[in-house]
């Protein structure tokens, strides 16, 4: 406030004026106030070289909201150059003009002010006489009614007639801001209260406006105190449904949102079991391998058997060339083994055929599996878009709605504006008053009945086509639900697939181990019989001992050689069985992990099942508080139909008043007499 007082006395400097002591003085008392948003000068004689000064300081964001110049005996001039400078203001609040005599230069100015300024909320131009010049007045009000910033405006004790009730009456009509009018000790009369009174049909932002001390009749007061009530009730009711509608978009988004997660959070199982199933096979593919390599090694053992086999033909051919019976029993034995080399050979063969096999079939069923749950997914997508389709056209429903309620009101609006067109005419033909009267009553009624009935059918037709869409949106939910339903039917059945067939390839992991340890007895049974068979040829060669002496020896050597061939044998057979039982506890771990995963894949069926569950409640849940909604838009739009039928009889009543005025008035005596 310090830096506008300096460039006060700056500016009258500069004008070749001294700067007033008086507005020096309260600048200053402003300054060190604890207020400083009010430059507070009322009862302060203010020169035109201050108002020139003041309006040059206004223009822009001035330190203060609030400007008092009550009772400064402004001149036309000086309020000229200050209303001027507050035209571009962007800070200013408030304005208290009251007292200063203002005419048809400072209306001019004000009407001026009102098309240009958009900070100003409230004017307070108390005892003035700005009705007197009937120019300057109109100019006022066409400023008011292109204004839509302002929402308080006192005019009390400034000689206003009917005349300028009627501007004001006009500027009220385009006006959409102004919540508050004090028009208080004026001349309004009764013309002017029927104009102001005609105005706030098509104004329904006015809520309070004082006509105190007018000379108004009672009837039109009370007439004005009821269109007020009504629009404070219609702006209470537009700031509810406002309210309801944003709640109501709110819970729109919240479901969008969670229906989004919900269906991420599916994806997200289906992903993970897709993994699961992924590692699935990946660990049956290793144990494949594994079971390969197992098989490879038994193929080495046997090869290695077959050398060590072919060392002991190679040394029992040298044993037959001095003994004819050995070599033929060691014939018999190798012809035998051989046999047994090519069927574990040939055995081994359709292991690894039938091992092929099965993991075509494997990569085929995890094919099918992957397939189905891309349809799945593709219906699921589907299936949502359709719920969007029906979202849509019930948004759509909506908005018809609201049209028809719009429509309802506009056409309630034109019949009272055409009942106000009939009423001028009553006035102007005072002769056929009765006659006109009734016929266009009985017109205006029929044509409300024809548009109340079709807006009521138009009503019917939409809560028909709604309900209908409720129940296409109830099939397709149920069509939703059985798809649904055939698809965890169809993983169920692929589910139980792939057990039978692990069953079943266990079973034959099973056969494999006992044709091993069948094959195991078999080789045992053989050595028993090559250890007869050599007993026997030792009995042979003690009888023969007296013919070969020499081979004695020799022979010796040999059984020393089968011994630890035999002990040799002996061991690898241990080694077998080693590995056979390491395989068997293996199969047992394996067994036991695809024990698990079937816990697992019991676990997830559950927590889908519970998820679905939640799920539907969930839509439950909301398509129940959609019906609430509904229901209470239904109760509004019954608690607005009253109102309407309440404004009807208050129109009525007032076109009764209206009438029984007019009989008993000296007019309609006149009229009676003629």
């Amino acid at each position: 406030m310090e830096e506008f007082r300096r460039a006060y006395a700056r500016l009258c400097a500069a004008g070749g004026a001294a700067p007033q002591e008086a507005v020096l003085r309260r600048l200053r008392e402003l300054g060190g106030a604890p207020g400083r948003g009010r430059l507070d000068l009322a009862a302060q004689s203010l020169s035109l070289e201050t108002c020139g000064a003041l309006g040059r300081l206004l223009p822009g964001a001035a330190p203060f909201a609030e400007v008092a110049l009550g009772d400064c005996g402004l001149s036309e001039e000086g309020v000229k150059l200050l209303l001027h400078g507050l035209c571009s203001n962007t800070t200013v609040k408030s304005l208290d003009l009251k007292g200063n005599n203002l005419r048809t230069v400072g209306a001019e100015a004000l009407g001026k002010l009102l098309r240009q300024n958009k900070s100003i909320r409230r004017l307070i131009l108390e005892w003035n006489s700005l009705g007197v010049w009937e120019e300057g007045f109109s100019f006022f009000c066409q400023g008011l009614g292109a204004n839509n910033f302002l929402q308080r405006l006192d005019l009390r004790n400034n000689q206003i007639n009917h005349q300028g009730a009627g501007e004001l009456a006009v500027a009220l009509k385009q006006n959409a801001s102004l919540q508050e009018l004090d028009l208080r000790w004026n001349n309004i009369g009764l013309l002017g209260g029927r104009a102001l009174l005609n105005c706030l049909h098509s104004n329904k932002t006015l809520k309070r406006l004082e006509l105190a001390g007018n000379n108004v009749p009672s009837d039109i007061l009370k007439a004005v105190e009821q269109a007020m009530d009504h629009n404070q009730d219609r702006q209470t009711i537009l700031s509810e449904t406002q309210n309801r509608a944003y709640i109501l978009s709110k819970e729109v988004l919240s479901l969008k949102d969670e229906k989004t997660k919900q269906f991420l959070d599916l994806m997200d199982t289906i992903d993970k079991q897709r993994e699961e199933i992924a590692r699935n096979g990946r660990m049956s593919a290793a144990r494949v391998s594994q079971l390969q390599e197992a098989l490879d090694e038994q193929h080495s053992i046997m090869n290695s058997l077959k050398a060590k086999l072919q060392m002991t033909e190679a040394a029992l051919a040298l044993s037959e060339q001095k003994v004819h019976n050995l070599g033929e029993l060691l014939n018999a034995t190798k012809q035998e083994q051989t046999s047994m080399a090519e069927r574990h050979f040939t055995e081994l063969q359709q292991q690894k055929q039938e091992g092929a096999d099965r993991e075509g079939r494997l990569l085929r069923d995890l094919s099918t599996a992957s397939e189905k749950n891309l349809l799945l997914r593709n219906q699921v997508d589907e299936l949502e878009k359709k719920c969007k389709v029906q979202q849509d056209q019930l948004f759509q429903v909506k908005q018809d709605l609201t049209n028809t309620t719009a429509e309802l009101k506009l056409r309630a609006v034109q019949a009272e504006e055409r009942l106000e067109m009939e009423k001028r005419r009553f006035k102007q033909s005072l002769e056929d008053m009765e006659s006109l009267r009734v016929k266009e009553v009985d017109h205006m009624t029929q044509h409300i009945e024809a548009s109340e009935r079709s807006m009521q059918d138009r009503i019917q037709r939409l809560e028909a086509i709604r309900i209908a869409l409720e129940e296409e949106l109830s099939q397709v939910k149920a069509a939703a639900l059985t798809e649904r339903g055939q698809a965890e039917e169809e993983l169920i059945k692929v589910r139980n697939q792939a057990r039978l067939e692990e069953q079943q390839r266990l079973e034959h992991l099973e056969e494999k181990l006992r044709l091993m340890t069948e094959s195991r007895d078999e080789a045992q049974n053989c050595c028993l019989k090559q250890k007869q068979m050599v007993a026997e040829t030792q009995a042979k060669a003690n009888q023969l001992s007296l013919h070969a002496d020499g081979l004695r020896r020799r022979l010796e050597e040999l059984q020393q050689d089968l011994n630890s061939k035999e002990e040799e044998k002996v061991t690898e057979v241990n080694k077998v069985k080693v590995e056979l039982q390491e395989q068997i506890g293996h199969l047992q771990a394996e067994r036991t992990a695809q024990d698990g995963l079937r816990e697992k894949i019991a676990a997830l069926e559950r927590q889908l099942k519970a998820l679905s569950s939640n799920h539907r409640e969930a839509l439950l849940d909301k398509e129940g508080e959609i019906s609430m909604l509904l229901e209470k838009l239904r109760m509004k739009e019954a608690d607005i139909s009253r109102m309407r039928e309440e404004e009807a009889q208050r129109a009525s009543f007032l076109q009764n008043a209206i009438m029984a005025y007019v009989q008993g008035s000296p007019l309609g005596t006149h009229s009676s007499r003629k």
